[in-house]
């Protein structure tokens, strides 16, 4: 499992300094699916914006 979740949306909740992801789970989807060919068809539904 990985240590570090590494994350570069710094208006996700969740992101903490040095771009690390701190939430307790990651939950990535896939649009067709359940494979995916490429990053470019899968999405973080951890995402939450910050609220300000």
């Amino acid at each position: 499992m990985a240590q570090d979740v590494l994350c570069e949306v710094n208006n996700c909740k969740y992101w903490a300094e040095g771009n690390k992801c701190a939430a307790d789970a990651i939950y990535v989807v896939s649009h067709s699916g359940k494979t995916a060919k490429n990053q470019k068809e899968t999405d973080c539904k951890t995402f939450e914006p910050e609220a300000f």
